[in-house]
């Protein structure tokens, strides 16, 4: 029983704590209001919960065993970050217009995960932490994905209210701009620690 108590507290701690994906959800909370911005919050928690049980089962032992497809990852996983940081800095032009731009979708929310260096830490850390290396290995990895997707939906979902909380004080389009420029901005730097090792061979 202590260890799902610790484990539900790890996981709580590990959703709602600020990281690219909070930033993501309450950025398209302001934007676009709970409706539209429920598919990304159930691609993210969603899509961590795969992750976890990828991981678990043992994908780390595919990057040892293909080093080059780990960086072929990283790279693409950049380049996605980048397009989506890309999509909240703009998601402000069309504000008010026929032209307004479409939420992230379930799609974006899953696929993230797999570039966020905070679900990497988390995902990594978790299976380490809350496994042992016995025939129950597998249910152990299944308890820590079903914990961290229960507590990752209202954990994650308060970063979306938050963010229609923010829409009733950044009601100028001009306001909203500068604060999806400053979004985008906290997605590129949370990724630069991952551009840092894809350069370090290379300094």
């Amino acid at each position: 029983m202590n260890y799902l108590y610790s484990l539900i507290l790890f996981a709580v701690v590990s959703s709602a704590t600020p990281g690219p994906n909070n930033i993501l959800v309450m950025t398209s909370g302001l934007n676009f209001g709970v409706k539209k911005s429920l598919p990304v919050l159930c691609g993210i928690c969603l899509g961590f919960a795969f992750m976890l049980l990828i991981v678990g089962f043992g994908f780390g032992q595919v990057f040892d065993l293909f080093p080059h497809l780990h960086t072929i990852i990283k790279i693409s996983g950049v380049l996605y970050l980048l397009y989506l940081a890309w999509l909240i800095s703009s998601s402000s032009d069309g504000l008010g217009t026929k032209e307004q731009p479409e939420p992230l979708s379930f799609f974006n929310g899953a696929l993230f995960q797999w570039v966020n260096p905070k679900a990497w830490v988390v995902a990594t850390g978790a299976i380490a932490a809350f496994t042992t290396s016995n025939s129950e290995f597998a249910a152990q990895a299944l308890i820590i994905a079903g914990t961290f997707l229960i507590v990752s939906f209202p954990c994650v979902g308060i970063w979306l209210y938050f963010g229609t909380w923010l829409k009733r004080y950044l009601n100028h389009e001009h306001h909203r701009k500068w604060f999806n420029f400053l979004m985008s901005g906290l997605l590129v730097f949370s990724v630069l620690p991952v551009i840092g090792e894809l350069i370090k061979p290379f300094t």
